[in-house]
């Protein structure tokens, strides 16, 4: 179906004041991202995620009701610069800017060691939430676990601690 959403009656014909959420993604027309935004707002749509631009934009969203806005291609660039910059990081989640969760490979110091002995939240400021060992997962891992060469180590902490083990990492 081809439509312009920038009609009311459009998203009327749509259905979607049944709707309990919608997703606004448009690309780089920010008039036609807000408009429509403001439409299914006005329409009383509960739930509504909308893609932003700039923090601009994201302002203006954000001040027309959005419930959520998303920076895919800015936070995208960020995940593959992270990746680029920290090797050993297989993947990251940001929580909020001060926390996040990664997959790490196991440092050398940490092989054949078990999760007590090196105390990681003591020593590293950080939780370890599993263990990825090939293709399987230790999910809550208990301290007489260990370590072995090729683990993955997903971690949860402060960034600032998590940077500080990453860039042990790469050394």
């Amino acid at each position: 179906m081809q439509a312009d959403i920038t009609e009311e009656r459009v998203l009327t014909e749509l259905g979607v004041k049944n709707f309990d959420a919608a997703i606004v993604c448009i690309g780089t027309d920010l008039e036609t991202s807000i408009l429509v935004t403001m439409m299914l707002k006005e329409m009383g749509l509960k739930y509504i995620i909308a893609k932003a631009q700039n923090n601009l934009h994201a302002k203006v969203l954000e001040k027309i009701g959005v419930d959520k806005v998303v920076f895919p291609e800015r936070d995208m660039g960020a995940r593959i610069a992270r990746r680029l910059i920290t090797p050993n990081i297989k993947d990251y989640i940001e929580l909020e800017p001060d926390y996040n969760i990664i997959e790490i490979e196991a440092l050398p110091e940490f092989v054949d060691k078990t999760l007590s002995e090196l105390d990681m939240r003591n020593k590293y400021g950080i939780n370890v939430l599993a263990i990825k060992r090939n293709d399987s997962f230790n999910i809550s891992p208990r301290a007489k676990d260990v370590i072995k060469k090729g683990d993955f180590l997903i971690v949860i902490g402060e960034t600032k601690k998590i940077n500080k083990l990453a860039g042990k990492s790469n050394k």
